[in-house]
């Protein structure tokens, strides 16, 4: 029987998150079409006949600009060091570009095997396709370039046999029918994040973190889960925009991240959703720690 650790890194953008959800069959990391949105490294299994892949989904490492963004690529490198086979996902819609011979040259000084996935071929044609691949080829030494559609799901019966292939033999990691070792918080926490990040757009992206601060059954009502959480902001002029006339904002978000909580749990959820600034946290040791990372 083949296990391990899978690293899944790329540059910010290219669809790492929609891959891990789609190789689960359900959703455990946040998907945006903001870059960099992805702040923890998830950890999803997979569990097959011939094996188990504990699939981590990394942030993009990317040229950092806060201690944030400095943080989030320690959390890369420190995983490449860790895990058993590493995939580089690039865009085939979008080709092969210096952010990814960036990573490459990064991957090239650990020692751990390689796989190149050319995603997004949905969205390019047969042309972009085959340049990606031919580009994918020649970034570095991987043991396989495989074209996929995270989003259609096109060939990751293929990428899954492919990783299996390549893991050393040894007994499962964690017992059947575990799919993560996320905390329930941190991906409560995640999925709000997500609905803020839809709904703000692009006034500001990367302002935004939240923290559950109470999650559990009302004591009246055991079919009702309670969440109280905080959405954070920067600077408190991005408090308006978060709450919107009336409160609107806050409530297009919380009836987003609500809908999707109660498929989550399977029970109905009050979500209590308030806006507080943390003053500049993503260059703040203190708020960063505060806010888990």
């Amino acid at each position: 029987m083949k296990s391990g650790l899978v690293a899944l890194v790329g540059r910010p953008n290219v669809g790492k998150s929609t891959l891990l959800n789609a190789l689960l069959g359900q959703k455990l990391a946040i998907v945006s079409d903001k870059p960099q949105t992805t702040r923890s490294a998830v950890r999803g299994v997979l569990h097959r006949p011939e094996g188990q892949i504990v699939l981590v989904d990394t942030p993009g490492l990317h040229k950092p600009r806060t201690l944030l963004g400095q943080r989030l690529n320690d959390l890369v490198r420190g995983t490449l060091a860790e895990v058993d086979l590493v995939l580089q996902l690039v865009d085939a819609a979008a080709g092969v570009g210096a952010g990814d011979r960036f990573l490459a040259a990064e991957l090239a000084k650990v020692a751990t095997p390689k796989l190149c996935v050319v995603n997004k071929m949905d969205a390019a044609s047969r042309a972009k396709i085959a340049a990606a691949l031919q580009a994918a080829a020649d970034l570095a030494d991987f043991a396989e370039v495989v074209p996929v559609s995270a989003r259609a799901g096109t060939q990751l019966d293929l990428l899954v046999e492919l990783i299996l292939r390549h893991l050393p033999e040894g007994r499962p990691l964690y017992p059947e029918g575990h799919t993560s070792d996320e905390p329930e918080q941190h991906l409560v926490a995640e999925l709000i994040r997500e609905k803020a990040l839809a709904v703000v757009r692009d006034e500001l992206p990367h302002s935004v973190a939240v923290l559950v601060e109470e999650m559990g059954p009302d004591p009246e009502r055991e079919d009702l889960l309670v969440i109280r959480a905080f959405l954070f902001v920067e600077r408190a002029s991005q408090k308006p925009i978060v709450l919107g006339k009336g409160g609107s904002v806050l409530r297009d978000i919380g009836t987003r991240a609500r809908a999707e909580l109660e498929a989550l749990f399977g029970t109905q959820v009050y979500l209590d959703l308030r806006v507080k600034v943390a003053k500049e946290w993503q260059r703040d040791p203190r708020q960063l720690s505060r806010l888990g990372f």
